[in-house]
């Protein structure tokens, strides 16, 4: 499955992020859930990643948040 890269701002920065489709539609979900941007949603994720790449970060949350239901 091809990569789809979104790009965004983080931290003031402007940077691109390239993962599955499948990731895309499960946090553009998350975002409306929790009624927030996607850039927020993956600022949040940033902040908490470490030395974790974001791309890693980010399947990671997908991950544990459909885990979680």
């Amino acid at each position: 499955m091809p990569l789809l890269k979104r790009s965004l701002s983080l931290a003031g920065h402007r940077t691109s992020l390239s993962l599955e489709p499948e990731f895309w539609a499960v946090l553009d979900k998350a975002a409306a859930q929790r009624d927030q941007s996607l850039a927020s949603l993956i600022a949040e994720i940033d902040e908490a990643r470490g030395s974790e790449p974001l791309a890693s970060a980010t399947r990671v949350w997908v991950l544990l948040y459909t885990q979680e239901g």
